[in-house]
C-alpha cells in the first residue's frame, strides 16, 4: 500500500486542505483530511491534467511516445481525435492508435473520426461512412464523435453528416464541434443537430455567443492556432463550460510544456484557481464521460504533485498509482516497435518543370494573383491580390515581397500534377520546407523561393515516403515520418531534438513564423477560411469552392 501527503485540492468543493491519499491496488482506499499540526505541506496534490482535444499524430509521435512526454507536464489523458491518421488509412489507422495507445499507462480517449474526407475538394487515402462510423461507436473504447468540420453539410443538411451525428447520439455519445466563425441562425441549427463543443473560436466575441446557446467553449493553445488571450477572460463567467486543450501540439513545444502552462497563464491573468483546474481536470471528464479518477475514494489514483499553485512545476505524476514521471523524468519506458508500420504513399518522382504555373495566353508584364496570406499563431488566412511578373509565359514568385510558391503534391496517386499557387509571410529567402503532415489529406505541401529547390523538398518526402524536410542548395536536413507519413515510432525524446533541428534550419531560411511547420501543415487546410490549396487547386473557403 502507497501513501501520500500534500495539500490536497478539492477542486469540486473548492477547499485546499492537509491530506494523506491510502492506495491500494491502483485506486484511492481512503482520503484522510489531517489537522495543521500535520503540516506544513510544500506540495499541492491535484487530479491530473487531461487535454480536451488533440490530434496525436501532430506531435509527430506514435501515442506511446507522447504519453512519455506529456507525463512529466502532469498531462494523463488526452481526449484524442484519430482523423489524423484516418485520414491517411481508413479504419485500420483508427485501431494502429487504439492499439499502439494501450502499450502504456495513460488514458487515450479516441473517438471515431467525423470528416474522412474532410471535403470533396481534396483527395484523401480513405473514406470512413455511416456504417464504419456505427461501428465504431458501437465500441467501449470509442468515446465519441470527433469534430464536425463539415459544418456546411450540417447547415445544408447533407445525410451522411446528420446520419453520423444521429448514430453518436443514439449511442449516448457526445459530438464535438468545429465551426470557426459560424454565428447567429446558422450556430443556433448546428447546436441543434446535436453538437456540444468548439474549438475554433478566435474572438472572445464568438466564444460568448456559443457559451451563451450552450456550447461547451476549448481553449485552444497548440503549435499554431493560439487562442488563450482572446479566450481567457470568459472563464470568469462560465468556468463549469470551459476546457484547455492544444489541438495540435508539435514534439518541441510538447517536450517544454502542456496544459500545466495553460494553468499557469490562467492564474496569472487572475482567473480563480479553482476555475482554472475546474476547466483542465475536471469539465472533461464530465463532459465526456471519462474513466479518469477524480481524487475520490475508490477512484483509479490518477493524480499530479504540484509545487504551488502558481507556476504548476509538476513534481510525480501517477496513473492507476503508479509513478509516471518525476521532475522533469519520465518512467514511461518505450515500448517494443510495432512489426508493421502503416503508410499510404504511392506518388512518384516529380520534375521541376511541373511546378510550373502558366500565366493565361496573352498575358504580359504583370498579373492580378489570389495570394494566400498566412498569419503566424492562427488556422485562418487571408485572401489578397497581389500584382506578379510574367516571365517565359509562367507567372513568378516575389521574395522580395515575402510572395513565395507554395505546392501541394497527391500523395495517393503516381501521375497526379502538382497544385500550384502563391503564399505570403513565410518569409524565406532561399531554400523550400515542404511536409507530408497536411491537414486533412496530408498529401505533400511545400513553400520554395524557386521551383528547383520546392521539387527537390518534395522528392525528398516522396523517396522518404513521409516526414518533413528543409533544403537549401545542396543541403538538405529530413525527419523521416513511416508510420502514414505522418509519426515516428522512434523514441519521442529524440524526435523532439530532431524537430528542433529542422525547425531551427527552417527559420534560418529567413522564415519569421513561431512555427513554421506546423504553419505549413494547415495551409491545405480546406474547412478554415479563407483562402487554401488543395491537390485539386485553390480553394476559396467563403464560397466552398475551388477557384481553378
Amino acid at each position: 500500500m502507497l501513501s501520500v501527503t500534500g495539500n490536497l485540492v478539492d477542486i469540486l468543493q473548492r477547499r485546499i486542505y492537509p491530506a494523506k491519499l491510502s492506495i491500494d491496488n491502483g485506486r484511492i482506499g481512503a482520503v484522510e483530511e489531517l489537522s495543521a499540526s500535520d503540516g506544513p505541506f510544500n506540495n499541492y496534490i491535484l487530479p491530473g491534467f487531461i487535454d480536451a482535444h488533440v490530434h496525436i499524430e501532430s506531435s509527430m509521435m506514435v501515442p506511446a511516445e507522447f504519453a512519455r512526454l506529456a507525463v512529466i507536464h502532469g498531462t494523463i489523458a488526452t481526449v484524442s481525435d484519430p482523423h489524423e491518421i484516418a485520414n491517411v488509412c481508413g479504419m485500420k489507422g483508427v485501431e494502429f492508435m487504439i492499439e499502439n495507445g494501450k502499450k502504456v499507462p495513460f488514458y487515450f480517449y479516441f473517438g471515431a473520426p467525423s470528416c474522412v474526407p474532410a471535403t470533396r475538394f481534396e483527395t484523401a487515402g480513405a473514406t470512413i461512412g455511416p456504417d464504419d462510423i456505427a461501428a465504431l461507436l458501437a465500441r467501449e473504447d470509442i468515446h465519441y464523435l470527433t469534430e464536425m468540420m463539415n459544418f456546411p453539410g450540417v447547415l445544408a443538411d447533407d445525410e451522411d453528416v446528420l446520419a453520423k451525428i444521429a448514430i453518436a447520439r443514439q449511442h449516448q455519445k457526445p459530438v464535438d464541434g468545429h465551426a470557426p466563425a459560424l454565428r447567429a441562425g446558422g450556430l443556433d441549427k448546428y447546436i441543434a443537430a446535436g453538437i456540444s463543443t468548439d474549438h475554433e473560436c478566435f474572438t472572445a466575441e464568438e466564444g460568448m455567443e456559443k457559451l451563451q446557446k450552450g456550447m461547451k467553449v476549448l481553449i485552444r493553445e497548440g503549435s499554431a492556432a493560439r487562442n488563450f488571450d482572446a479566450l481567457i477572460g470568459l472563464m470568469n463567467d462560465y468556468p463549469n463550460d470551459m476546457m484547455f486543450c492544444s489541438d495540435d501540439k508539435h514534439p518541441d513545444s510538447l517536450l517544454d510544456g502542456h496544459i500545466n502552462e495553460l494553468c499557469a497563464r490562467a492564474v496569472a491573468k487572475g482567473i480563480d484557481v479553482f476555475d482554472v483546474l475546474r476547466a483542465a481536470c475536471i469539465n472533461p471528464v464530465l463532459h465526456y464521460h471519462l474513466r479518469t479518477g477524480l481524487l475520490r475514494r475508490n477512484d483509479a489514483a490518477d493524480f499530479i504533485i504540484v509545487e504551488d499553485l502558481t507556476n504548476f512545476r509538476v513534481l510525480a505524476t501517477f496513473i492507476g498509482g503508479i509513478k509516471v514521471a518525476a521532475n522533469g523524468q519520465s518512467f514511461i519506458g518505450s515500448p517494443a516497435p510495432d512489426d508493421v508500420l502503416l503508410n499510404n504513399f504511392s506518388c512518384s518522382l516529380k520534375n521541376e518543370t511541373e511546378f510550373a504555373l502558366p500565366a493565361l495566353p496573352g498575358a504580359a508584364g504583370k498579373v492580378s494573383v489570389a495570394v494566400i496570406e498566412a498569419l503566424d499563431g492562427q488556422l485562418i488566412t487571408n485572401k489578397i491580390i497581389s500584382e506578379l511578373n510574367v516571365t517565359g509565359g509562367n507567372i513568378m514568385p516575389a521574395p522580395e515581397l515575402d510572395i513565395l510558391k507554395i505546392t501541394v503534391v497527391n500523395r495517393y496517386r503516381t501521375d497526379a500534377s502538382p497544385a500550384v499557387g502563391f503564399i505570403k509571410n513565410f518569409g524565406l529567402k532561399q531554400g523550400a520546407i515542404a511536409s507530408s503532415v497536411a491537414h486533412d489529406s496530408h498529401n505533400i505541401v511545400a513553400v520554395g523561393v524557386n521551383d528547383e529547390e520546392l521539387c527537390r523538398a518534395v522528392n525528398l518526402l516522396i523517396e522518404a515516403k513521409g516526414g518533413i524536410c528543409c533544403v537549401k542548395g545542396e543541403e538538405q536536413h529530413i525527419l523521416p515520418l513511416p508510420v502514414a507519413g505522418l509519426m515516428s515510432a522512434a523514441d519521442g525524446f529524440r524526435v523532439a531534438e530532431q524537430y528542433k533541428s529542422i525547425n531551427g534550419a527552417a527559420k534560418e531560411l529567413g522564415s519569421s513564423l513561431s512555427a513554421p511547420f506546423m504553419t505549413l501543415s494547415f495551409m491545405a487546410l480546406l474547412v478554415i477560411p479563407h483562402l487554401k490549396l488543395s491537390d485539386m487547386g485553390l480553394f476559396d473557403g467563403d464560397e466552398f469552392k475551388l477557384l481553378f
